[in-house]
């Protein structure tokens, strides 16, 4: 446990991370070429920048079928939702090298 624990604290600092308070505006401005945003957490949803590649990696479409079950294509952010933990989400993150 100790040993993500950097991994972690790294990712979050790496990981353009803005808290979305659920309003419908688009902050396209926020999200640079080449990256979309997507909305992680079980509860509290967070809002994480990420590299389009990382769409394409196969443990991140097993996210990916996940939101598809739990919410098919009406996501209630109004953006990409991934239904798991921050912590998860940075963890799977950090090792595919998106950070």
């Amino acid at each position: 446990m100790a040993i993500l624990m950097p991994f972690i604290t790294q990712a979050k600092q790496i990981l353009k991370r803005s808290f979305s308070n659920g309003s419908s505006t688009t902050k396209s401005m926020d999200i640079p070429k080449g990256c979309l945003a997507v909305y992680v957490g079980e509860q509290e949803k967070k809002r994480f920048v990420v590299p389009v590649w990382l769409l394409m990696q196969p443990t991140f479409q097993e996210l990916l079928d996940q939101a598809e079950e739990e919410f098919g294509y009406s996501h209630p952010m109004g953006g990409l939702t991934i239904p798991c933990s921050e912590y998860m989400f940075t963890d799977l993150a950090s090792r595919l090298g998106a950070i």
